[in-house]
């Protein structure tokens, strides 16, 4: 792991999730840009002492010829780190497992999905409402024809977090989340619209065509927005609006999907993750339950516990956890990947996010509304 120390929150989340299946053993690390309390960290977490690094290229050097060297890293750094990191894994022949969004800048993006693809690495982006059980119940069934053709698509990310001006107080998390130079141009829109946009494609499979936004900051004195507003229009005539804020107010998490088509529409709700709601037209509305006999395989493969026992987000990271590790497997073995392998968040998609994000504040830089078209869609 790269980054992710003593008082991380991603960086212990990675853990937490990478350890729930057994798949992967944390063994190696640079956590912390100060190499003494990257050292201390990695003490407490019971790794050799000699695989604690003072900095990733010190990892590299001291990993990459080792026979029993690291099978990949996860990097858990601010967003402007992780073009040269991941670059730099790559180049030394690591497989990465990546935090989004994929860069900062849609430049470093696509030269690093480039890379990617040239070189054969696995490259796994942490999207993680798309390891949700229910949410591929919902995908599977879309794309039988449930609902028949989609019209309309809605999603959204409401936090409170940063309601006040909190990186002025000190907040570290918040301090480099609004700084243009570590987080790149989007500040709601980048930090968690990215997750939104990406979860509503890989539900629907839909295509965006183009899109036009609005961006606000709210708060006095903060450089990058804190409130976005995005409408979209998909390849075949659907429409979407997307909406994030890091200023909702009584709102923890608030991810939501609902999609809606010529016969029927699926409604879910992160906080309320192992129920899909689905309105079918005769008006019959069914809540389909994580862990029911009528889900499909794809749900059963990443639930871990009978109906009524709840499931949530470190299942559903640990989920794309799984799901790189039978990946990787499978490459190594000259197979096929099992279905926990497939349908993973990988740097195309990290791409695309990325894409979306410039997308979204060229059109909101504008001085009238227009339709932009993502790089990458």
């Amino acid at each position: 792991m790269v980054g992710g120390g003593q008082g991380a929150y991603i960086g212990n989340i990675h853990r937490l999730a990478a350890r729930l299946d057994g798949a992967w053993h944390l063994v190696a690390g640079a956590f912390d840009v100060d190499p003494d309390k990257g050292r201390a960290f990695a003490l407490s977490q019971g790794i050799d002492p000699a695989r604690s690094y003072g900095s990733y290229e010190e990892m590299i050097a001291g990993e990459k010829d080792r026979s029993d060297r690291v099978d990949a890293v996860a990097i858990c750094t601010p967003n402007f780190t992780h073009y040269p990191i991941a670059k730099a894994l790559i180049e030394a022949g690591f497989d990465v497992i990546c935090e989004k969004p994929l860069t900062a800048t849609l430049e470093d993006a696509i030269a690093l999905e480039a890379l990617a693809r040239e070189s054969g690495r696995f490259v796994g982006v942490t999207y993680t409402y798309s390891g949700y059980p229910m949410v591929h119940e919902a995908r599977v069934r879309i794309a039988a024809g449930e609902i028949g053709k989609i019209r309309t698509v809605q999603v959204e990310y409401p936090l409170e977090w940063m309601a006040a001006p909190i990186e002025q107080q000190g907040n570290a998390q918040a301090a480099w989340r609004t700084d243009p130079k570590k987080n790149g141009r989007g500040g709601s829109i980048g930090d968690i619209g990215t997750h939104a946009y990406h979860l509503a494609g890989f539900v629907t499979g839909l295509k965006l065509a183009s899109l036009t936004a609005d961006l606000a900051t709210f708060v006095e004195g903060r450089a990058l927005d804190d409130n976005a507003h995005v409408m979209m229009r998909y390849e075949g005539g659907a429409r979407g609006l997307l909406w994030s804020s890091q200023v909702a107010l009584g709102n923890s998490n608030g991810v939501r999907l609902r999609v809606f088509g010529e016969t029927g529409s699926f409604q879910w709700y992160q906080e309320q993750p192992n129920e899909l709601v689905y309105a079918p037209l005769d008006g019959r509305v069914q809540t389909i339950k994580r862990g029911s006999d009528e889900v499909s395989e794809d749900a059963r493969l990443r639930s871990r516990t009978p109906p009524g026992h709840p499931e949530g987000y470190l299942e559903a990271f640990a989920n794309l956890y799984a799901g790189f590790a039978e990946a990787i497997r499978a490459r190594r073995d000259g197979r096929a990947p099992g279905a926990l392998g497939q349908n993973l968040p990988l740097t195309y998609d990290g791409l695309k996010g990325v894409a979306f994000v410039e997308a979204v504040v060229d059109s909101a830089e504008a001085k009238e509304p227009v339709w932009l078209t993502p790089v990458a869609v």
